[in-house]
């Protein structure tokens, strides 16, 4: 058998080989390359970031010794803070000091004090007169406040030498006296050119350069003064020096290994793209050739295939593969068109949402023309949101029906919406926004009066309420939206529909009508109807029967303010449990009728009714029945008597040591906290201070009268020893019962 088309197949792709490898070559070379830059970068870093950290730590310990030797010495206050003529010791004494502050760094150029007072400066040789200084024009700016304090920009200082030429410096200005006088200025100059050596000290002229920049993007310095290494170089690393407002910019010189490096790398990848550009011509060029065999036999494959259909032989293997990629090829494309039916069905849900969110609104028209069931829909149109609920869903709904019933109860509802708004020559769209609740989108082609239009959409609600619950055993709630002008104004519609259903108490009926101009309910003003609450409550302790004008004042200030059903709950709520707060304590009858368990039972009633006035209805029953057991408790008890019985029976027992809270319920068949109620209720303070307040008076009159030790005293009025007795005494007293007696028995001596 003949292998020339295997071998011609082999030496036509075989040189793909060869250049693949070497592309891969370039790559790692190119890859190579980027490494040896990134570390040239990093290695440039870490030279450049210790000559900043050099200079910034070396110029940083100069102006913190100087300011350490000024703030020490108290010459320097005492040369600013004399409002005298300032004696030549000082003088001299802060000469010196300036003079071997200046010696002590060779980076200091000059160091001197400036008297804004006397207009004097204080230099190395003495004092002088402003006006016959050499800096005279840096005192003259800072006078004029054009220079702040801080490290100033890099200028010119006439250093009074032989020679007169002005010199680069460094100058931070210091207010004296330290740290924040306004009487003078410290004035420090550094040498630019020690900041030069050192710079140049640690950049290699040869291979790299360093350039500083001040806050103006003026060049301070170049390195070894090469401008030109700093404009043809590669700039690798900028570095912020912040004490002085400087940018550190280093590279690389052009023309080192740096530059061959990154020339080679251009070269390869230039090489390697031209590369790939032959293999590709290569490649087109062998499958066009290659294309003619390759194409009579797919030629014959199909004609053998054809074949094999019109005859109904028995199929070849290659046949049953062919088949069996063609069924497969059909599956997909079934899936394929099912996911293409859910994706425009999710698409018009997505766009359904939208416009009653008022989201992405821009191309509305088309979407709907091209997803929803409407036509004719444009900017001018009008619209109205109908919101639709199933009543008690969980409970009348979900537990009466399977899943699958449910479903097809919800696209029932659907049809017979649409159904019935066909009937009345009204377009509308329906779409289940959430388990329970669905919205409706009328649109209206024909002008007519809103009113006209609202009460046909109020006739389609109520016909599909009436049909459903005759036919589908459903009871439905609805909420109308007003008129909206143009697709921009849906959501408004949609938002007082939602308004008008989160106040089904307040609905007349299962079919609700938002007013005009009706949006959610603004924030609940807690305050007042808590004020309102805390009334019904007080009114109700008192036993005073105009609770009841309370409480139907609260439920009429619901009714006006249309608070939303939860609200209402909440407030409610609320209330039950302020008014547990203060009754329950009075027997355990009024525990168990307000209890948490009770209090829940009440609740779920109320969430059950369907009206404000079957809610209220509710309320008002059980707060009579609970407020005929309170009536009955307060008068079997005697409230007025058995305070005063309870503050005799303290009086007379205040000594006994068992006596508390526990003794009072036990004695008066009443809560321990219901006492202590009464107690801060009736005297304003607490049990236990109104027993302490009642021992000591009886301490301070035997410490007076009688010769007891503390110990017999404590036992007398209730304490158990007397380190508890001494204790309590001085922490009302303020004193010591010793000190007590002593004082009072000294004070009664000189009347006798």
């Amino acid at each position: 058998m003949s292998r020339n088309w295997y071998y011609r197949l082999l030496f036509s792709y075989f040189p793909i080989f060869f250049l693949t490898v070497t592309i891969l070559i370039f790559i790692a070379f190119v890859f190579i390359n980027d490494i040896s830059k990134e570390e040239t970068r990093k290695a440039d870093r870490i030279s450049s970031s210790y000559l900043l950290d050099t200079v910034d730590r070396t110029i940083r310990d100069i102006e913190l010794s100087i300011l350490e030797t000024v703030q020490s010495q108290q010459a320097y206050k005492l040369y600013f803070n004399n409002t005298s003529q300032t004696s030549s010791d000082t003088v001299y004494t802060i000469a010196q000091s300036l003079r071997e502050m200046t010696n002590s760094s060779s980076w200091i150029q000059s160091i001197y004090l400036y008297d804004k007072r006397n207009k004097h400066v204080l230099t190395v040789s003495g004092s002088r007169e402003v006006e016959s200084f050499s800096d005279k024009a840096w005192i003259d700016q800072m006078a004029k406040g054009s220079t702040g304090s801080g490290w100033q920009p890099v200028r010119e200082f006439d250093a009074e030498s032989v020679q007169r030429t002005p010199i680069r410096v460094l100058t931070i200005n210091k207010d004296m006296p330290l740290p924040f006088g306004s009487q003078g200025t410290l004035v420090i100059n550094i040498k630019m050119s020690s900041i030069e050596q050192s710079v140049d000290s640690m950049v290699n002229g040869q291979l790299s350069f360093l350039t500083i920049t001040d806050r103006d993007g003026q060049v301070v310095y170049n390195a070894h003064s090469d401008g030109e290494g700093s404009v043809d170089g590669q700039e690798l690393n900028n570095l912020p020096l912040e004490r002085l407002g400087w940018t550190l910019s280093s590279g690389i010189k052009a023309g080192n290994l740096f530059g061959w490096v990154s020339v080679v790398s251009y070269v390869w990848v230039i090489i390697a793209i031209v590369t790939v550009l032959c293999a590709i011509v290569y490649i087109v060029y062998i499958t066009r050739r290659n294309y003619k065999p390759i194409q009579i036999i797919m030629n014959r494959i199909e004609s053998h295939q054809i074949r094999a259909f019109e005859h109904s032989g028995v199929r070849t293997d290659e046949m049953k593969m062919i088949d069996g990629v063609l069924e497969n090829l059909i599956n997909h494309m079934m899936d394929y068109d099912k996911k293409s039916r859910e994706n425009v069905l999710m698409q018009r849900s997505k766009l359904f949402n939208a416009l009653l969110h008022g989201e992405h609104t821009d191309h509305a028209p088309e979407q709907l023309r091209e997803l929803s069931p409407l036509d004719e829909v444009h900017d001018s149109s009008r619209f109205i949101v109908v919101v639709g609920e199933i009543n008690r869903y969980e409970k009348g709904f979900q537990e009466r029906y399977t899943r699958g019933e449910q479903n097809t109860l919800k696209f029932a509802l659907m049809n017979v919406l649409q159904e019935l708004s066909r009937n009345t020559g009204v377009q509308c769209w329906t779409e289940w926004i959430s388990a329970d609740r669905i919205a409706i989108l009328f649109v209206f082609k024909e002008q007519r009066d809103n009113k006209d239009m609202a009460g046909q959409i109020r006739v389609v609600a109520e016909e599909c309420k009436s049909w459903v619950e005759q036919n589908l055993r459903i009871s439905l709630r609805f909420g109308i939206g007003p008129i909206a002008e143009g697709i921009g104004s849906i959501r408004d519609s949609y938002t007082a529909a939602e308004a008008v259903m989160q106040r089904k108490l307040l609905m007349n009926g299962d079919v609700g009508l938002a007013e005009c101009g009706e949006h959610q309910h603004p924030l609940l003003d807690t305050y007042t109807y808590l004020q309102m609450i805390a009334d019904f409550v007080k009114r109700f302790r008192m036993s005073s029967t105009q609770w009841r004008d309370q409480l139907e004042g609260i439920f009429t200030a619901f009714e006006q303010n249309k608070l939303p059903d939860d609200e209402i709950h909440s407030l409610i709520q609320a209330m039950l449990q302020m008014l547990s707060r203060e009754v329950a304590m009075m027997s355990e009858e009024l525990q168990e009728a307000l209890s948490e368990e009770n209090i829940n039972k009440w609740l779920q009633l109320m969430e059950e009714a369907e009206t404000l006035q079957d809610v209220k209805g509710l309320l008002f029953d059980n707060l009579t029945d609970l407020f005929r057991t309170y009536v009955a408790v307060t008068e079997t008890k005697s409230y007025k008597a058995m305070v005063n019985e309870m503050k005799n029976y303290i009086e007379e027992q205040f000594a006994n040591p068992d006596l508390s809270l526990k003794h009072l319920s036990d004695r008066f068949q009443i809560t321990g906290k219901h006492a202590s109620y009464l107690f801060k209720t009736e005297f304003n303070m607490k049990f236990v201070d109104f027993v302490t307040e009642l021992r000591m008076k009886e301490t301070e009159q035997l410490l007076i009268k009688t010769d007891y030790s503390l110990q017999d005293i404590a036992l007398k009025v209730g304490y158990a020893n007397g380190i508890t007795l001494g204790r309590v005494f001085k922490r009302v007293t303020g004193i010591t019962p010793g000190d007590y007696r002593r004082l009072k028995r000294e004070h009664r001596a000189p009347e006798e």
